[in-house]
Order: structure tokens, then sequence, then C-alpha cells
């Protein structure tokens, strides 16, 4: 099985909120980062989007915020790729602090963060999803990995 590489960035001095850690809708942005790696990956970049006019949109994602990530911190995204159909797609990331820019995580190493996605393949000139091309399907299934145990839960009610 292959993997996709790790997206990597750093926390910038702007990500941080009034709590002293970074800030909710960093996380967000650093998880759509590493989706834009994963289209790249797959074949969905922006020479295919301008070629066809079809883009990959996330039409449902579950967040997870599970240690403060502080400033400065390396942050290192893992990709899996848990399905993919027709027209949609569902993966997940999983966001490490490393030691260094290019370190990867410890085998051991507990994500900061995670995120479970949901995403069509849309025609954005018809407006609606359409079928993914055979070469960007069969990418997608051959880097199908086996969900996380935290994958496909949803929040629990408050008592």
């Amino acid at each position: 099985m292959t993997r996709l590489p790790l997206f990597r960035s750093t926390v910038r001095p702007q990500w941080i909120d009034y709590n002293g850690h970074m800030s909710e809708a960093f996380y967000v942005l650093v998880f759509g980062h590493a989706t834009d790696a994963l289209m790249i990956e797959t074949g969905l970049d922006s020479g295919y989007r301008e070629s066809t006019g079809c883009s990959l949109y996330t039409v449902e994602s579950h967040i997870r915020f599970l240690r403060d990530v502080p400033e400065g911190a390396h942050l290192a995204v893992r990709t899996r790729v848990l399905g993919a159909a027709a027209r949609k797609a569902r993966f997940v990331h999983e966001m490490y602090v490393v030691s260094a820019p290019e370190s990867e995580p410890a085998a051991d190493a507990s994500p900061v963060a995670t995120t479970e996605l949901l995403a069509l393949h849309v025609d954005q000139q018809a407006g609606r999803a359409t079928e993914f091309p055979d070469t960007v399907r069969h990418r997608l299934t051959a880097l199908t990995e086996p969900a996380p145990d935290w994958a496909g839960r949803s929040i629990a009610a408050v008592a």
C-alpha cells in the first residue's frame, strides 16, 4: 500500500488566540492545505481543475481538538483515504507536533487534532456532483487504508 506524503506547516504567531495556543480556525486552515496536497497527489490539481471545471468540495467534516498547539510548533499531517466511490471520497487527517520541520511523528505519538471529511467531486459549471475520472478514482482506491478507531463517530449528546 502506498501512503501519501505528510503535509507540513509551522504555527505562526498570528495563529495564536487569546488562550495562548493555536486558534481553531487555523486547525481548519492546516487541514485544508493537507486536503489540497491530497488533491495534488491524486490528480485533482490546478491543471485538472482548469481543464475540466471540476473540483473536490468538502460537504461534511468532524474535527477533534485533542491537545493545545503552541506558537512555533512544527506540524506534520498524515492523510488517509478511507474510501472512494463514483462521486465521493472519505478521508481523514491526523495532525502531529514534531521536533523539527522535516521530522516524522514518533511511532507512539498521539495526534493533537484529527478531522474526518466527506468530499464530492463537483462539476462547477453544472453545480452538481459528477463521477471521478477513472484514473483519479483508481488512485484514491489504491490509497485506501483501514479507518482509525475514532473515525465515523458523532458528537455525543449533552446530558
